[in-house]
């Protein structure tokens, strides 16, 4: 299990545009359609990865507790599918389902979207406020598999408070660890 950081996009970076395929649903998906009134949450994510395995719930609580206050979320799989087949589409809209996502899952096949983000690892989070300028990114919480720590998602919770009560988010951000996205060669 690799242990991969988060490359940390400057703050205040404006959110990248893209316009892919939902696995779910098979629809073209634009940022434009996705992001909330009030702030964005990008997911970067796949089926596979124990880090994200180990906090899929949790990322499934934070978007029911604030998608009706005006937060939009979007989880995006960038992995190389040949390489890594339990990361293809029709896997990313079983695992979805299963999951009970209540976001588009997107599947960036070019992994155009994931460079734009300049994302790295599995999951690599990224909360953009209402004017999709980059107000976090980094780990959900401090926990992590096998280490003991529950998971709470307190990191991301408190981001999200700060926006919703236009307050600054704190710049003490910790990069996430998950696994390194799988590049195409």
């Amino acid at each position: 299990m690799a242990r991969t950081p988060s490359n940390m996009m400057p703050l205040l970076t404006a959110a990248p545009p893209f316009e892919i395929q939902d696995a779910v649903s098979g629809k073209v998906m634009s940022l434009n359609q996705l992001k909330g009134e009030k702030g964005t949450v990008i997911f970067f994510i796949c089926n596979h990865c124990p880090f994200v395995i180990h906090v899929n719930r949790e990322l499934v609580r934070i978007a029911r507790d604030y998608a009706d206050k005006g937060i939009g979320f979007v989880a995006i799989s960038s992995n190389d599918v040949e390489n890594y087949p339990d990361d293809a589409p029709h896997l990313m809209k079983k695992v979805a389902e299963e999951q009970g996502y209540p976001f588009p899952y997107l599947y960036d096949e070019t992994q155009e979207v994931a460079k734009a983000y300049d994302a790295a690892c599995t999951p690599d989070i990224y909360l953009f406020d209402a004017n999709l300028r980059l107000a976090y990114r980094g780990q959900l919480d401090g926990s992590r598999p096998g280490n003991d720590i529950p998971v709470s998602g307190v990191d991301l919770r408190n981001a999200l408070d700060a926006v919703l009560e236009r307050r600054e988010v704190s710049g003490i951000q910790k990069p996430s660890l998950g696994c390194n996205i799988k590049w195409k060669v």
